[in-house]
């Protein structure tokens, strides 16, 4: 799967920190995991939206 994160825009966010290499494909697999964990929340509720509360 494709980066879902904009690294820029997490570094900028973390400004105050450095953030490792490996830190983006890490946070990228998260994402991954929430987005699949809602769009089946949304499935089991016969849902083809997800919405706010499927997070």
């Amino acid at each position: 799967m494709s980066d879902l994160i904009v690294k820029a825009a997490v570094k900028d966010a973390l400004s105050d920190h450095n953030v490792s290499a490996d830190f983006y494909d890490a946070l990228n697999e998260e994402v991954v995991e929430l987005l699949d964990d809602a769009a089946n929340r949304a499935e089991a509720n016969d849902r083809k939206t997800v919405q706010p509360r499927d997070l």
